[in-house]
This record gives structure tokens, C-alpha cells and sequence, in this order.
């Protein structure tokens, strides 16, 4: 079955979005199979499927894909103009900045910006109006655009993101571990923004989808916000830079995937989607080490074992001679020393 971890606040903030334009919410929480009497629960929650399918309609009902944010409402199609603005974007990163900027345009209430700092890319939200107009729609508001923002960038480049954190300008609510689910990586409350942060690389990929995927999305366009991407196009890369820069806390899979938020399974899964094995990207590291050692260090054979993680020095010798066709000291020996 189904896991229902969506919040029930959220669904309070959809019939909230009814009462202020004098409409009754209850057919779409029949069409969702959300008796009435669940909203009294304090921390309760719905399937994806079913917030799918009141947030549907509604959108529909209310004419409004923001659902009552906003002073002035999204028709429906909205979203779907600011995807299509965005689709010829050469790469996933002016892609984000296009849709930030041309969502300013739908409405003032909000800035979304697209920053990097370092290797890591935000995108971040700036509220100018309360959501709700008295800011009762807040979190639901920020919680949506964000996911959103996240999804549409995952389905630009076909791939899955995952998040560094997020961060929200509020306190935690009562149903806050729902957020381990909302949002993969730690989640901050009563932040300075809302925010989610990713590997700025992402931004580098480019965009993989056509006219034609488009249309076929914007048939159904809301579990964008919830499809778990199995394919990760940077997780090679980030795999790499792990077993590089942290080698000591990165001994087996189980450690090197709670680095990387996901689980030893689903790693091993997704390396074999790539083409790659763990095995063998540890052997690459370990291999351009090694040879970095050599060419700038004059340290003994031994250290450079030690270096590149070999227990003892003949394992060392001999894998090395395995990449190389050569020995280390071979190796040394032909190979002109770097700067």
C-alpha cells in the first residue's frame, strides 16, 4: 500500500483556499477519498495519490494553481507556460534561472532566485506578501513551490537531484518529521530563508526533454513533485568525489551511501544504471592517487601504499601493476615528475 506521510495541515490549507473565495471543498475531498472528519486530526496524514488528486481539483475548481497564495490567482496552465519558456534552455541552470525569473512575472507576492556558492546551488524563495494574504497558507505555500521548483528541474534533466537540505523561516510544525520525506537531507526551521540547497554541478547538465515530453508531462504535471527518480546523472561523479576528499569515512558501502543520503542498495543500483560499480570507482581513486603520489612525492613505495589505502605494500605492487602494466617504481622511474 501506499505510504501516507503528506501532511493533513496541507489539505487544511486547500479547504482554508476554499473558504476565501465562499466555495465548498468537499467534492474534491471526495474525489480524494478524504473524509471530513480527517482534517480535525492534528498530525495526520494522506498518499501522494490522494493530495494529487484534491490538489487537481482544486486547482481546477478554483481556476488557481496556487491555491489561494497569492492576491492575484494562476489560471490553470500556469505552470505549464513557465515550463515550456524554460524547455529550450541548453542547460538545467538557465533553465532554474528562467522559470525564477518568469515566475516574477505570474506574481509579485514571491522571488524565487536561483544562487551557487561554492559547489553547492540554492534555490531560494522571498516573500513580499503573506501567503493567504495572512499568512495561514505559509508553509503550505513554501513547502509546494519549493518541491515543485525540484521537481521541474529533475524532469528537465531526467534526473534525480538530491538535496544538500532545505531550510524554512518558520518553526517546526507538529507533523515536522514529515519533512524527512518532503525534502531528503536535513531540513532547518526558523531559518533566515526557505531554501533548498543541491550539488551545483546539476546546473551544468542539459536539459533532455523535447516538445512532444512536454506535452506528455503537462497531461498530468503534479507527481513531477513526488516521482522518485531512480537515475542519478552526477552520481558517479559525486561518488568519486567522496571516496577522494573523505577516503577514512567511506570504508563500504553502507558508509559511503549514508554520505550520500540514500542506502547501500539503492547505490549499488543506481552505479549499475550508470554503467559503474563501486568497486571499480574505488580502484580509480585509489589508482590517481597513487600515481599523484609518485609523480610529486618522492616518499618510499610503502607510503604511497598507505596513501592510496593499501594495508600492505605487495597488494599495492601488484594492483598497481594491474591498472598500469607497470610497477610503481617503474612507473616512477619513466614518468617525469609534476610540479
Amino acid at each position: 500500500m501506499a505510504r501516507a506521510a503528506t501532511p493533513m495541515a496541507f489539505v487544511r490549507a486547500i479547504v482554508r483556499a476554499y473558504r476565501l473565495r465562499g466555495m465548498d471543498p468537499a467534492p474534491a475531498l471526495a474525489q480524494a477519498q478524504i473524509a471530513p472528519a480527517l482534517l480535525q486530526q492534528r498530525v495526520g496524514h494522506i498518499t501522494a495519490a490522494q493530495m494529487e488528486a484534491v490538489s487537481g481539483a482544486a486547482m481546477r475548481e478554483l481556476n488557481d494553481e496556487a491555491l489561494g497564495w497569492f492576491a492575484r490567482p494562476l489560471p490553470w496552465g500556469s505552470y505549464g507556460m513557465l515550463a515550456r519558456a524554460s524547455l529550450s534552455a541548453p542547460t538545467l541552470g538557465t533553465a532554474l534561472k528562467r522559470w525564477c525569473r518568469h515566475h516574477g512575472l505570474l506574481t509579485p507576492d514571491i522571488t524565487l532566485a536561483v544562487t551557487t556558492s561554492g559547489d553547492v546551488a540554492s534555490i531560494g524563495l522571498t516573500e513580499h506578501r503573506p501567503p493567504g494574504g495572512d499568512g495561514s497558507l505559509r508553509e503550505f505555500c513554501f513547502v509546494s513551490v519549493l518541491r515543485n521548483s525540484l521537481g521541474l528541474a529533475c524532469w528537465f534533466v531526467d534526473s534525480r537531484i538530491p538535496l544538500l537540505g532545505a531550510s524554512f523561516p518558520f518553526a517546526a510544525p507538529a507533523h515536522a518529521e514529515a519533512y524527512r520525506v518532503l525534502f531528503d537531507g536535513p531540513t532547518v526551521f526558523d531559518a533566515p530563508e526557505a531554501a533548498i540547497r543541491f550539488d551545483a554541478r546539476y546546473l551544468a547538465l542539459p536539459v533532455k526533454r523535447d516538445e512532444a515530453a512536454m506535452n506528455q508531462m503537462l497531461q498530468r504535471a503534479l507527481p513531477i513533485q513526488v516521482r522518485p527518480y531512480r537515475r542519478d546523472r552526477l552520481l558517479v561523479q559525486r561518488v568519486r568525489q567522496v571516496l577522494t576528499t573523505q577516503p577514512l569515512d567511506a570504508h563500504n558501502a553502507n558508509d559511503l551511501a549514508a554520505l550520500l543520503n540514500t542506502s547501500a542498495r539503492t547505490l549499488h543500483r543506481q552505479l549499475k544504471d550508470e554503467g559503474a560499480t563501486l568497486q571499480a570507482l574505488k580502484d580509480e581513486v585509489r589508482r590517481d592517487r597513487a600515481i599523484e603520489w609518485l609523480q610529486r612525492t618522492s616518499r618510499p613505495i610503502k607510503q604511497v601504499a598507505e596513501a592510496a589505502g593499501f594495508q600492505n605494500e605487495k597488494s599495492f605492487i601488484r594492483a598497481f601493476k594491474g591498472w598500469t602494466g607497470v610497477t610503481p617504481g617503474d612507473f616512477r622511474s619513466k614518468t617525469p615528475p609534476l610540479a
